[in-house]
């Protein structure tokens, strides 16, 4: 295809694999795909998440639908999100919506991704850190990071433990990120929240006991499903970005080196 000037992938970074990306950057081929179709529900969930975590809102349901009374008395939750510190494990598309969703709030923002640039990160005017200050020092955790040979367990016993007593935990990535029997463990302590909308395995088994622990908001990994078509908007989206480049705009959503780099957790080059 000597003429190819550009590859439009429009079922996003799961499925990247199937483009030869070497290959169309010797060839200075543009390679776009459309991942943040879906980071813009999946971000407006892991806010509703954080919410409902610092309040534990699972207690509260849970007592409500029983019959138990109201519980008045102070509990080491019931916070609100407003100058919170708030810990990004991953700042891809969803982590990037997520901190706009969450600048309403005047909320300081940590990040831990060592695929970030430093301009990313001035730009958003967010710090970057260490994967521990995330663990040890934010009153919110969200873990936002793709799965991948370097990410898969990375929040284990050990990095659970390290969580401090009243710290909200959100998980809209990837279940197996996490060590389930460790974050059972923890929760079964009482003394951190956690909104999951991914788990492992999944589904998630009759059996397990994070479907009775009431400080764990659980969901069915169903956040970027909505009813206004996503399909249609990986497709509009795609069209927009063939459109810009056919008439010489910059397009938005590129596969760059970078950004591959941090999907699959390989090194990145240079």
């Amino acid at each position: 295809a000597p003429n190819l000037k550009i590859v439009g992938e429009l079922e996003g970074d799961r499925f990247a694999a199937r483009i030869d990306l070497d290959a169309c950057w010797e060839r200075d081929i543009r390679t776009v795909d459309t991942t943040n179709a879906s980071s813009y529900p999946v971000a407006e969930w892991a806010l509703g998440l954080i919410l409902i975590s610092l309040r534990n809102i699972g207690t509260q349901f849970r007592r409500m639908i029983s019959g138990e009374p109201r519980d008045n008395e102070m509990t080491p939750y019931g916070g609100v999100l407003r100058g919170k510190r708030v810990g990004l494990i991953g700042c891809g598309n969803m982590g990037r919506r997520l901190i706009s969703y969450l600048k309403p709030f005047d909320v300081e923002i940590w990040v831990h991704d060592p695929y970030l640039s430093r301009e990313m990160a001035d730009a958003l005017d967010f710090l970057q850190t260490s994967f521990e200050n995330v663990l040890t020092k934010c009153d919110v955790i969200v873990c936002l990071a793709p799965l991948t040979p370097a990410t898969r367990g990375m929040i284990g016993k050990k990095e659970i433990d390290m969580i401090p007593p009243g710290t909200a935990f959100v998980n809209v990535s990837r279940g197996a990120i996490v060590d389930s029997d460790a974050l059972i463990d923890r929760l079964k302590k009482n003394d951190i929240t956690a909104g999951l909308e991914v788990w492992d395995p999944e589904p998630v088994p009759e059996d397990s006991e994070i479907r009775h622990l009431s400080n764990a908001f659980v969901t069915p990994h169903s956040s970027a499903k909505r009813a206004e078509g996503q399909l249609n908007e990986f497709f509009e989206m795609m069209v927009d970005e063939f459109d810009r480049f056919f008439h010489g705009h910059e397009t938005k959503y590129d596969l760059t080196p970078r950004s591959q780099a941090n999907r699959t957790g390989a090194e990145i080059a240079g």
